[in-house]
């Protein structure tokens, strides 16, 4: 799993992913989202985070990261971007993105090599680091991965990261500014609520009846009637407690929780959501009036929706979110679509209708892959045939298993095991939690390798990790 011990407020984590990801993609380079202090926080292709050259010639990775330092530096005396070479020879460019005072994170493009393989192995590995041929032989499945760029592309590409970096900061400075706008236009709400309040004798009550509405709202990825509600929610605490900021305190903390478990239950990654809860407490404790307090709030509980799945496109939310929850419980024993459209209240025709619309392939097919990606974790245990695994994860025939385990993953079972979790066609990272991977299958290329006759949405692709970190792998189905 991507670390994430970044504070949300430092810049726009979700519009940086995606710039990546576009970056990346139109390339063909690796690229790396790394904090100032070296956590890869996101990364797409082939990037520095997988690459292992200097561990496997038993380097230390710390010397790695010193290079990127130093290249992040030096784009902050030349501009803004800067071509570097790691101590292994390997080529990058780097970006800082800024936040409100500093920088707080880079974005870098590689390894690529600006020299043919072949001349690169023989000048930078064996003459320079004289390195022989079983070490060369060794890192070679690694340097097999690392771009070719031609010299003239190298400045182009190092600019054309500078400007996707350059459209992450405008974006964050102009979102700023905006939150300052937003600010002002709660406290109004607020006041005017309040007033209302007296003015209706209202009796001094918590409003438990519009915070049960605000929870449904978030969990429905709602903003603007959230943070209507959030303003007449905070508008009563004030109301019913004066001038009493301690209460006033604890009655925000308690109500963050209650927000932070609706968006967890609604597939916010539970990671990202405590991480934003250390962020909010610590800022929260050092908070001296009611307005900032508010804004805190209301600031966390937007953060919470982003990290939530994207569902505002789905008409039948309810139906999916507690057929994919059903199928999540009871893939292991045999499910037919009549038992799930049962379950929903719904007629086995028209709940296909609306499952293949909106998870966008069939019943059966979607079964498959949930069990297939269960089976991922049990395939790194060496004492489990195939057999038993088949039968573990619901399929009835091992052979079948076999077929359809080829059609997700693009490799067969006995492959999979053979290379230890890394002979992978078709995935790219690890996913966790029961719904949130529908944020990077919402951004997945349809053209992948679908079963024949569907466009279903497959699962992103772990990468090259220990044995250890895979088995943190697909707790969940593939997403919208």
């Amino acid at each position: 799993m991507e670390k994430f011990f970044l504070n949300p407020d430092a810049f726009d984590l979700k519009l940086a992913m995606e710039c990546l990801n576009t970056f990346s993609n139109s390339t063909g380079l690796g690229c790396t989202l790394m904090s100032v202090g070296g956590d890869v926080l996101h990364e797409a292709g082939f990037g520095c985070g997988q690459c292992f050259v200097c561990a496997e010639i038993g380097l230390d990775r710390r010397a790695c990261l010193q290079s990127h330092e130093y290249g992040m530096r030096e784009a902050e005396r030349f501009g803004g971007k800067y071509v570097y070479f790691c101590m292994m020879g390997l080529c990058f460019c780097v970006s800082p993105i800024a936040g409100a005072a500093d920088n707080v994170a880079k974005m870098i493009a590689g390894p690529f090599l600006m020299t043919e393989l072949d001349d690169y192995v023989s000048h930078d590995l064996q003459f320079c680091r004289n390195l022989k041929g079983d070490a060369v032989d060794k890192i070679m499945p690694i340097l097999g991965q690392v771009v070719y760029v031609q010299p003239e592309r190298v400045h182009f590409l190092s600019t054309l990261l500078f400007i996707t970096v350059s459209f992450i900061n405008k974006i964050s400075a102009t979102n700023r500014m905006l939150e300052n706008q937003d600010s002002e236009s709660m406290q109004r709400h607020i006041c005017d609520y309040i007033i209302k309040l007296k003015n209706e004798d209202a009796l001094l009550y918590y409003p438990f009846d519009i915070e049960r509405e605000l929870l449904a709202s978030v969990r429905a990825s709602d903003k603007e009637h959230a943070k209507k509600l959030l303003n007449e929610v905070t508008g009563s605490i004030v109301f019913s407690l004066g001038r009493d900021f301690s209460r006033i305190r604890t009655r925000i903390y308690e109500l963050f929780v209650l927000l932070s478990r609706a968006a967890i239950d609604s597939g916010a990654p539970p990671e990202y959501v405590f991480e934003l809860s250390h962020v909010f407490f610590t800022k929260t404790h050092d908070i001296s009036n009611i307005e900032d307090l508010h804004f805190n709030l209301a600031k966390a509980m937007n953060q919470l929706v982003d990290y939530m799945p994207p569902f505002e496109d789905v008409k039948n939310r309810g139906v999916i979110y507690k057929a994919v929850q059903f199928i999540q419980r009871n893939y292991p024993r045999k499910i037919s679509l009549d038992e799930v459209a049962r379950e929903v209240d719904l007629s086995a025709s028209y709940f296909s209708k609306v499952f293949k619309s909106e998870i966008g392939c069939n019943f059966n097919t979607y079964m498959n892959i949930v069990r297939i990606g269960k089976s991922i974790n049990l395939l790194l245990y060496d004492n489990l045939d195939l057999v038993s695994i088949a039968s573990l994860v619901g399929f009835e025939d091992q052979s079948y298993f076999s077929k359809v385990f080829k059609q997700v993953t693009g490799v067969t079972p006995h492959a999979f095991r053979k290379s230890g979790g890394n002979a992978f066609t078709l995935w790219q990272k690890p996913v966790n939690g029961s719904l949130s991977v529908m944020r990077t299958m919402a951004e997945k290329d349809r053209s992948g390798n679908a079963p024949e006759g569907d466009n279903c949405n497959l699962p992103p692709n772990p990468t090259s990790r220990s044995r250890t970190d895979r088995t943190e792998y697909l707790a969940a189905p593939p997403a919208l």
